[in-house]
């Protein structure tokens, strides 16, 4: 029985792979291909010149956030749901704390083929209910737009991502508070002292996460 089982499994991860693959290609083929396709139909085609110095000027600093981010998510949410996640986008808002909260709910562990068949399920159900969602709100929101977007709700909409983001890590720093607490307070000052990183959050987690694995490292070896 766990021979078949490990065989299917292994059939699906490789299907999965190639179905991934080839969906990412079409994505990028699309991506890509949309500014080209809509200058060649309206007769204004991109200069190709300043595109490249456009990328040059941001374009390195999110390709190392974009391998960063692969890296670290990855192992997280296994071959299915890391192909779902970087086609649709959103993870960090979206994507990784619904599948997160999904493995907590099911009770599986990272790297196992029952968090990859969760993480795949839970992506999926996120991304279609993120359409509907979007869709109904596209409708139904039209005639308030004037009342959401006054300067008086801006703070509260500015700080949605926090707010989810420290429920969720309460939980965790709850449970590991004597390796919680140094990235915390080491983050949160380097933030309030230099608020211009608050836009390489993926490239701070390198750090805080290399003294999280550290304390962690003495910690074990303390009690050991």
């Amino acid at each position: 029985m766990k021979e078949n089982r490990i065989e299917y499994f292994e059939k699906y991860n490789n299907r999965t792979h190639f179905l991934g693959r080839v969906f990412t290609v079409l994505v990028l083929l699309l991506l890509l291909g949309a500014p080209f396709l809509i200058g060649a139909v309206l007769g204004a085609m991109p200069d190709l010149g300043a595109v490249g110095r456009g990328f040059l000027s941001v374009g390195l600093i999110w390709t190392i956030s974009s391998v960063v981010e692969f890296l670290i998510y990855t192992p997280m949410l296994g071959a299915g749901g890391s192909y779902l996640a970087f086609i649709t986008g959103n993870l960090i808002n979206m994507k990784i704390p619904c599948a997160v909260n999904a493995r907590d709910m099911a009770g599986v562990k990272t790297g196992t083929p029952e968090n990859e068949i969760v993480s795949t399920l839970s992506i999926a159900t996120s991304s279609l209910v993120t359409i509907l969602v979007l869709a109904l709100g596209v409708l139904l929101l039209q005639p308030i737009r004037g009342f959401l977007q006054s300067p008086v709700l801006q703070p509260a909409f500015a700080n949605v991502v926090p707010a989810l983001f420290g429920a969720m890590a309460y939980k965790y720093f709850r449970g590991n508070m004597k390796i919680a607490v140094a990235p915390l307070l080491l983050m949160s000052l380097l933030f309030i002292l230099v608020p211009s990183l608050t836009g390489s959050t993926s490239m701070m987690i390198i750090p805080s996460g290399a003294l999280a694995i550290g304390i962690s490292y003495l910690i074990y070896r303390r009690q050991k």
